[in-house]
């Protein structure tokens, strides 16, 4: 019987927003994996994200070095761009804790905890007010 040797992989998970994105880098030739899907199919009407996502990984001089499997869901297409971003950096950190002061230069590795504020009561948004009458 012959033993099966396990697929060498880091693993990292981004978020942004409502997004969350679990990335797997696994070696080899720099193909993006997005929920089976290609990278220019998922993200087909946003210009500039293929750069965003890929950032991590030019800085570190890792673009053709892994294969980038993810996983993402919720939030619209820039949350999920930035999810995937994030989580990259952290599994580059993983694979090489060397890339943390060049990541971490560029904040590749900061949560950007800007949420969207709840709706309050009494109010139509979380701001805006129903229309005031003095008389």
């Amino acid at each position: 019987m012959t033993t099966v040797k396990p697929i060498e992989q880091y693993q990292g998970t981004g978020r942004r927003k409502t997004s969350v994105a679990r990335i797997y880098l696994r070696p080899g030739k720099g193909k993006f994996t997005i929920n089976d899907d290609t990278l220019s199919n998922h993200f087909n009407n946003h210009p500039g994200v293929e750069d965003l996502i890929k950032a991590p990984l030019k800085e570190t001089h890792n673009l053709t070095k892994y294969d980038v499997i993810i996983r993402v869901n919720g939030g619209g297409a820039m949350g999920q761009a930035g999810a995937i971003r994030h989580g990259i950096a952290r599994a580059l950190l993983v694979a090489n804790p060397e890339n943390r002061p060049t990541l971490k230069k560029l904040g590749f590795l900061t949560r950007d905890p800007r949420m969207k504020e709840r709706k309050k009561y009494g109010q139509k948004k979380a701001r805006k007010r129903f229309q005031f009458s003095k008389r």
